[in-house]
């Protein structure tokens, strides 16, 4: 009995001895440190943390304070987004970590996040001071370019060389074949001369400040070209196409032909938009939708200078500057849409063979079997086409002309959008617009100034008459 109870005794002694360590260590984990940031970072002190953070943790979380803490005293949007951006000139890269046992880390938190590499993110110690190091993008700096994921701009850390810099562009982007050159552009030190080197991939160079690189590689053509085509066709939708190599009369095969409703001579091709074909086909530019949307003030200048280049050497009065305007704006958006369709599934036509770009839009519209009536009528709409119906016709079944219809009626016809003067020798076909005007109403104040007008011209020749009489005498 007396052994079974030390027995017992020792038992009890050894779980509670093991559950006051853990105990103790799961305190000791959770317990306080004490851990400052110095440097070129948005919020700088002393703060508490715990051993379990590592760094980036910690950072982040101080980070986001900072935020939350100018966010409160942001007055407007402006200033808001003007203390966003301040808050986030800081780097990642470079980073000293000194402990109080006197050993230093340089912490690439950057490269951390990319890679996931622990070495670059340790857990805190107590006492430790984290010091981010002077951020000067504009003088510190290398970029990257050419056949990698992230081409940019990136902080300069002494001792970075190439390998450092193609890992913080993600590495070679695998789209591209036979990357094995690198072209490093140095500029000297007053700017003024630049020196260029050539070095395989795989040589782990040394960089400087500075330092322009461009990893070389042909640029892959292995991309997303596609043509849109709706309305009258069979299989309506999106349609790969090759580089500027895929004829009119492929793709229409590739969506299985027209529809028997669909309206050949009305249908357009439409590429681009108001812009980018001004810089394409104009000077041979292409440029992404984005740094347009970003910079609205080069595309101003640009479509000015365009109008400015074919105003300049013209003959034009004021009077006809509105209508130039409008057909040169037409010239840009409608490249391409004069095409005949009748002909697109014949392959020995001209229209078969038409060249189709990336982004081109076909339209196929159907039959309306309509005449669209408007203006000075007073029911305008579509009205239903009925073969051999003169422009009369339709303006009747629009509800006649209106009180202040004016003679000069205009036929607009739907395939072409010609203007043509009404007559009944017009021939009116599905598809086709009549427009009447509207009679210039002048006011008493308008009539008196165009009286005065001719009145003065008048008096001018009765003038110029008198002295030449006197001087006849």
């Amino acid at each position: 009995m007396k052994y079974l109870f030390l027995v017992w005794f020792l038992l009890i002694t050894v779980i509670y001895s093991q559950t006051t360590t853990k105990d103790q260590q799961s305190l000791l984990n959770f317990s306080g440190i004490s851990v400052t940031i110095g440097g070129s970072f948005p919020l700088t002190g002393s703060f508490p943390a715990l051993m379990t953070e590592r760094v980036d943790q910690f950072v982040t979380r101080i980070y986001n304070e900072a935020v939350s803490r100018s966010i409160a005293n942001a007055q407007d949007e402006e200033f808001l987004e003007k203390i966003k951006k301040d808050l986030t000139k800081f780097s990642l890269r470079g980073i000293h970590l000194k402990r109080s046992s006197g050993e230093e880390i340089i912490i690439d938190l950057e490269k951390f996040r990319l890679y996931g590499d622990f070495k670059d993110n340790p857990y805190l110690k107590n006492d430790d001071v984290i010091i981010f190091p002077s951020y000067d993008i504009d003088r510190n700096f290398f970029s990257i370019n050419g056949a990698v994921n992230r081409p940019g701009k990136f902080f300069y850390v002494e001792g970075d060389k190439l390998s450092d810099a193609i890992s913080l562009a993600r590495g070679v982007n695998p789209a591209f074949e036979n990357v094995n050159k690198v072209q490093i552009n140095r500029l000297s030190y007053d700017g003024l001369k630049q020196e260029t080197i050539s070095v395989n991939l795989d040589e782990d160079m040394q960089l400087q400040r500075g330092d322009q690189i461009v990893i070389l590689a042909n640029e892959t053509q292995r991309k997303d070209f596609y043509v849109l085509v709706l309305g009258e066709v069979n299989q309506p939708g999106y349609v790969p196409i090759t580089k500027n190599k895929t004829k009119l009369g492929e793709v229409i095969k590739s969506v299985k032909g027209f529809t028997s409703n669909a309206s050949l001579k009305r249908s357009r091709i439409f590429r681009g938009n108001s812009i980018t074909p001004i810089l394409e086909r104009e000077y041979g530019i292409k440029i992404g939708d984005d740094l347009l949307n970003r910079n609205t003030q080069l595309v101003d200048r640009i479509v000015n200078y365009e109008q400015a280049m074919m105003f300049r050497m013209s003959n034009l009065v004021e009077e006809d500057k509105y209508y130039f305007e409008t057909e040169n704006q037409y010239r840009v958006l409608n490249e391409g849409s004069a095409i005949d369709f009748t002909q697109a599934e014949n392959e020995n036509s001209d229209i078969y063979n038409f060249n189709l770009e990336s982004g081109d839009v076909i339209v196929v519209p159907p039959y309306t079997k309509t005449v669209y009536v408007f203006g000075q009528v007073s029911n305008p709409g579509h009205v239903k086409y009925i073969q051999d119906k003169d422009y009369l016709y339709y303006i009747e079944q629009a509800g006649g002309l209106g009180e202040y219809a004016e003679d000069g009626i205009m036929i607009i016809k739907g395939d072409s959008r010609n203007w043509v003067t009404a007559t009944s020798n017009v021939k009116i076909e599905d598809g086709d617009y009549i427009f009447i005007p509207k009679q210039r109403i002048r006011s008493f104040q308008t009539t008196v100034s165009e009286w005065g007008g001719y009145f003065s011209i008048i008096g001018s020749i009765a003038t110029v008459l008198l002295l030449i009489v006197q001087l006849t005498k």
